[in-house]
């Protein structure tokens, strides 16, 4: 392997599909980077969302609560 390859000769993308989620980055994504410490309470995005909705509905003292996912 060429010292200047960035990736290794065992990666293949012969069977890849180019641009198989650019429709769905166009229409928008939204990703966040959480601390460490945070992650240890939010493993995943529905608990994050969740744990969001409740400070949303808290802060708006029950007024249009937002539907909690299940």
């Amino acid at each position: 392997m060429n010292q200047k390859d960035e990736m290794l000769e065992e990666y293949d993308f012969s069977n890849g599909i180019r641009g198989k989620y650019a429709q769905a980055y166009k229409e928008g994504v939204n990703i966040v980077k959480l601390d460490t410490d945070v992650m240890k309470f939010f493993p995943d995005a529905k608990s994050v969302n969740e744990a969001l909705r409740t400070l949303i509905n808290l802060m708006n003292n029950g007024q249009n609560p937002l539907k909690l996912s299940s």
